[in-house]
């Protein structure tokens, strides 16, 4: 439908005509149990600058039975077309608009999405409007500087709750809840979850009287689970953490937080109303890392209620000024929050976060931070590795290069200046360079406007004697990938260098230096006549976006060594760079795996340790030489497995390895022991095998055909939740027969009922790495099915068909060339294009790592 694709020239023009004052919304949600569509009434006024001008407004709905403007019932069969509504000979000034509708419920998290607990048989709605879906719900200008004032008026059944961005009315004796309206946000922040909700509720209680009311909900089937008082612990360091960098106190009359089912992001920043995927309820024991993780989302939706909900972008093209700015923040306040649990945040950010980055920024679709928006297709894509990650790493290298007292007081009057407005990138620029004093003018168009990354490497001289003589930082360039816009850029760096000697052992910083570099060499002050340090360390402290190369002989030292640094931001650093080392075929995929069972025994920071699981095994499922992979695999499965026997009972590590070694068990030895902890006929002390873990467990035996449907069937009926259901349609996708994948083909290509959480799960059931032969002949179905999909399902259905059915796993110059063909001859829209074309790339990549591992068995 071309209609719902909003192009930037088409919201500039009706931007350039009106301002909205209100909306008055009332929709009739009694139903809700049975779904189908329900009622929904809105009621906009809004003011146009032209006397009989035309605009339109949007809405997506299966029927509209009344449009009134000014008065006046206009022919809805002559103005409803495409998912929007006609609106001609507009009054100079004052206008008014009247849309009664039937909207739908969704089962694709868009729009109003409506979810069944099999635990209680009851249903919970919830909102996601970002991008463009609130026009799911009700008639709406769909775009974000045309900001607005909301009034909800909600119908719903008895004994359930409706939470909005408002706070909370008591609840009603005619089961209609009135909202007052909300301050003037943009509608992709406003929100609605309705259902028979569990809550908890607490407040944050400020300076100078300050108190905001604070809850928390999940559906009660999870009720048991919920740790709201870890939740409100973290919730309540980022007020304070927040509140003091920002000088402005939050912005809205509450902050609620809804753990929400079948969620297709983390989380989503609704004003005062923020939900998040119901999986951080956590119903089974996880790592440290996961609560980490959680954390930070926690924070990151905290963050955008002032850069995002106060302050808003202008068009599409500074999302990542939201989410850029929402992750740094996050981030920073987990490292430096005072009593944080996670002060070591930016080892998981290097480690995580930034490797995200990279490889993003080698795909054909890279762009600049600053992406060129055209309209709402482009934008539902780029919520990408560069608009989140890069993005806050560019952000931290700018904090380094203006100073962070700088950086914040320039944050500070951004947010006075623009407070319920919109924005551009040069008002925060602006804002910056008045607190900073630098010019921001060559630093932006170097870091934000262009694509790609740099590489940096030491030049070392000495003398005779094994004293430093001189020390250079060579900067390069690499050419975009193929089919990338825009050229090579070298670029400035505000980089630490560390000096790391071998002290017992232990690899210790023995010096630092920080500097500025710029251009293809910048020569170093560094004390001539010094002995080398064992290990020069380019971006120590990871101040820049750049990837980093050790001279030979800190290379020989890390390999030997990677796992005796003293501190783990360090070594993070040097797993990110030789993994990325491995992805570039610079690093044998066997060498790679030597090194990381070589250190990570002694790697302490979980989140490192389970990040180095799931690399090496995809280095050696796709980056491995063929001829070499079982060998790998079975190195890999057997050391996972002696480390989980040596884990401190009950640790994370334990855990972490248990879950590691189940991802590869392959002979007849390992599945027989990993079916063996499954039933408890073989114990290890301190695993507790509960819910998840046995699902993981299972899974594995099902995909090797160890176990099937009766087994399936068995641990669904000991698990009988949502959760229990998607797992289970993940095994039955799994198991190792054409009957099996044919079927879970059809369920989700040629049939378009499954949720969006049951679909993702049948997806990664059904794509085995085991599997290759198996799945074969899914290459040729998948190309003659992906723009029909594309052209009928909704987004995110859509794409995760498009991502998650990819061919990846045929590794093959015919992959390659199915795929061009395809590509040639499809003319996909851009979206789609974009979403094969860096699929094509990841196997383009493990072809060219594949035979540089072949190479290195010759060599």
């Amino acid at each position: 439908m071309p209609g719902t694709n909003l192009t930037r020239e088409e919201a500039q023009q009706r931007a350039k005509l009106l301002s909205v004052d209100s909306y008055e919304i009332e929709l009739d949600l009694s139903g809700a149990q049975e779904g189908g569509t329900y009622p929904s009434v809105t009621t906009v006024r809004f003011q146009s600058a032209e006397a009989g001008a035309e605009t339109f407004i949007d809405l997506v709905a299966p029927a509209v039975h009344e449009v009134v403007l000014n008065g006046k019932a206009l022919d809805v069969a002559a103005v409803f077309r495409d998912s929007r509504i006609a609106l001609a000979h507009l009054a100079a000034g004052a206008n008014e608009l009247r849309v009664v509708a039937d909207c739908a419920y969704t089962n694709t998290g868009e729009g109003l999405h409506r979810f069944v607990d099999p635990v209680d048989e009851q249903a919970y709605l919830y909102t996601q409007f970002e991008v463009p879906d609130a026009r799911r719900v009700f008639a709406s200008f769909e775009q974000p500087d045309l900001k607005a004032t909301f009034r909800f008026t909600v119908t719903a059944p008895e004994g359930w709750t409706v939470i909005s961005n408002s706070p909370t009315p008591a609840a009603p004796a005619d089961h209609v809840w009135r909202f007052e309206p909300t301050p003037r946000i943009s509608t992709y922040i406003t929100a609605l979850i309705v259902g028979p909700y569990h809550a908890v509720h607490s407040s944050y209680e400020g300076k100078d009287g300050q108190s905001v009311p604070l809850g928390i909900y999940c559906r009660p089937s999870l009720a048991e689970f919920l740790d709201a008082d870890a939740i409100f612990d973290v919730t309540r360091q980022g007020f304070d953490w927040f509140q003091e960098k920002f000088a402005y106190d939050y912005p809205f009359a509450k902050y609620d937080q809804l753990f929400v089912p079948e969620f297709n992001a983390g989380a989503m920043e609704n004003a005062g109303a923020v939900t998040i995927r119901d999986q951080y309820v956590f119903r089974s024991k996880v790592t440290d890392a996961a609560y980490e993780t959680r954390a930070e989302t926690i924070l990151h939706e905290l963050a955008h209620m002032w850069f995002g909900d106060l302050v808003t972008m202008e068009w599409w093209n500074d999302l990542w000024l939201n989410e850029s700015f929402a992750t740094y923040t996050s981030i920073a306040c987990q490292a430096y929050a005072e009593g944080s649990k996670w002060p070591h945040a930016w080892t998981t950010f290097a480690n995580s976060m930034k490797t995200w980055a990279y490889r993003q920024d080698q795909l054909p679709s890279t762009h600049p931070i600053m992406a060129d928006i055209r309209d709402l297709d482009d934008v539902l894509v780029n919520f990408d590795g560069i608009t989140y990650a890069k993005g806050a790493s560019v952000l931290k290298q700018l904090v380094a290069y203006v100073g962070m007292d700088a950086f914040f007081k320039g944050v500070q009057a951004y947010f006075k200046a623009h407070a319920f407005g919109n924005t551009r990138l040069s008002d925060l620029l602006g804002a910056l360079e008045e607190t900073s004093g630098r010019d921001l003018t060559a630093w932006s168009k170097a870091w934000l406007e262009t694509a790609g990354i740099n590489i940096l490497r030491p030049e070392v001289k000495l003398d005779a004697d094994g004293n430093v003589v001189s020390l250079a930082v060579l900067q390069e360039a690499p050419e975009l990938p193929a089919g990338a816009k825009g050229e090579p850029t070298l670029r400035p760096h505000r980089i630490a260098i560390g000096c790391y000697d071998l002290q017992d052992g232990r690899l210790v910083r023995t010096s630092r230096i920080e500097l500025d570099i710029d251009g293809a060499r910048t020569e170093v002050s560094f004390p001539q006549g010094t002995p080398r340090p064992a290990v020069f360390l380019l971006n120590d402290d990871d101040l820049s976006y750049a990837k980093v190369r050790l001279d030979e002989e800190s290379l020989r030292t890390v390999t030997a060594h990677i796992g005796d640094f003293t501190e783990s931001l360090p070594r993070a650093l040097c797993w990110a760079s030789a993994w990325d080392m491995t992805r570039d075929g610079e690093l044998a995929t066997r060498d790679y795996l030597a090194l990381v069972l070589s250190g990570i025994g002694k790697e302490s920071d979980i989140g490192v340790v389970q990040s180095l699981h799931r690399q090496v095994k995809l280095a050696v499922d796709l980056y491995a030489d063929p001829a070499w992979r079982d060998q790998g695999l079975a190195t890999w499965t057997e050391a996972a497995l002696e480390h989980l026997r040596a884990a401190e009972p009950g640790s994370d590590h334990q855990l972490a390895w248990a879950r590691a070694f189940a991802a590869t068990a392959r002979t007849e030895g390992q599945l027989t022991y990993l079916s063996a902890l499954l039933d408890g006929s073989a114990e290890l002390k301190g695993l507790a095998v509960d819910t998840e873990l046995r699902w993981a467990f299972l899974e594995r035996l099902v995909a090797t055909g160890v176990a099937g449907e009766p087994a399936i069937a068995a641990e669904l009926e000991r698990d009988k939740t949502a959760a229990g259901e998607r797992h289970a349609a993940t095994a039955r996708a799994a198991r190792p027969t054409a009957e099996a994948k044919a079927e879970a083909w059809a369920s989700v290509v040629e049939g378009d009922s499954l949720p969006n959480a049951v679909q993702e799960a049948m997806i990664g059931g059904f794509v085995q790495i085991d599997q290759r032969e198996l799945l074969a002949p899914y290459t040729a179905k998948y190309f003659a099915a992906v723009k029909e999909v594309w052209a009928t399902r909704s987004h995110e259905i859509a794409q995760q068909i498009a991502v998650g059915l990819y061919p990846s796993l045929q590794v093959s110059e015919e992959t390659l060339a199915a795929t061009d063909a395809w590509l040639a001859s499809a003319e996909p829209n851009a979206a789609l294009r974009r979403l094969v074309s860096e699929s094509r790339a990841g196997v383009e990549r493990a072809l060219e790592a594949q035979a540089a591992d072949a190479a290195a068995a010759g060599a």
